[in-house]
């Protein structure tokens, strides 16, 4: 059986806002919508997998990309396909594969960006959104056990009127940009939404709380749930404890 040609348009950046200018009734939404939050990849299977459904009635190309951070620019996955048809209602499996051998020593973190691309249909008088989906990637080493908590291993520290966050676990911790810090409950903000594994992290305090105990995080599970919240202690400071010998 052969399929009719479907004719794609060209990506409109502009769609969003003509949207808004001319009404509900000349657009229509994409719907393309992966099955979960969260890609991973494990090394001791090769690859990882996510379904992304077409939840439209008409079919769709569904684009996929790996999108490093910057932290991180390394070819870390290849996904297959890139390009795929997608029948309206239809749920097409992706494939991301580990780009190399090469042994993984900690967790790391990619994106991926899951776009739906809808075809031309002649003499309807309307803007096609392009939606994407972007989720990130965690990649998991095949010696490395899986621990639900590792935003538990971070420390926490002030040194030189900075806030100082260190990860020296094998484990990338996701969470909110936004910290509390207690009993002030001052709130600061994270560089980037996740802290990788070895990393430092500063961020400036616009001045040193007196009595600066604890901070409030919200973190984000290694499946994409979010946790309420969990209060670290803050590690004494460099004078308090020499104070105390």
């Amino acid at each position: 059986m052969t399929l009719p040609a479907l004719h794609f348009p060209r990506f409109f950046p502009l769609a969003l806002l003509a949207g808004c200018l001319l009404g509900p009734a000349a657009v229509h939404a994409m719907g393309v919508v992966p099955e979960t939050s969260v890609v991973i990849v494990d090394e001791a299977d090769g690859e990882g997998t996510i379904s992304v459904k077409n939840t439209d009635d008409h079919p769709t190309l569904l684009h996929t990309t790996i999108e490093p951070i910057p932290e991180d620019d390394a070819v870390l996955v290849v996904v297959t396909p890139p390009i795929a048809r997608v029948e309206g209602g239809a749920v097409q499996l992706v494939r991301f594969v580990l780009a190399s051998d090469a042994p993984l020593a900690t967790q790391r973190l990619a994106r991926a960006s899951f776009s739906g691309i809808p075809p031309q249909r002649p003499g309807r008088n309307e803007i096609r959104t392009i939606i994407r989906q972007n989720l990130p990637v965690l990649i998991q080493p095949r010696d490395l056990a899986r621990n639900d908590a590792p935003w538990t291993l971070l420390k926490w520290s002030v040194e030189g009127g900075e806030l100082v966050v260190r990860n020296d676990s094998r484990y990338v911790v996701r969470l909110e940009q936004k910290v509390q810090l207690l009993p002030t409950r001052q709130i600061v903000s994270l560089p980037a939404p996740y802290v990788l594994a070895g990393q430092t992290r500063r961020i400036a305090l616009a001045e040193r709380p007196a009595t600066l105990e604890q901070v409030r995080i919200f973190p984000a599970t290694v499946y994409g749930y979010s946790v309420e919240h969990y209060d670290a202690a803050l590690a004494p400071r460099a004078a308090d404890a020499a104070s105390h010998r």
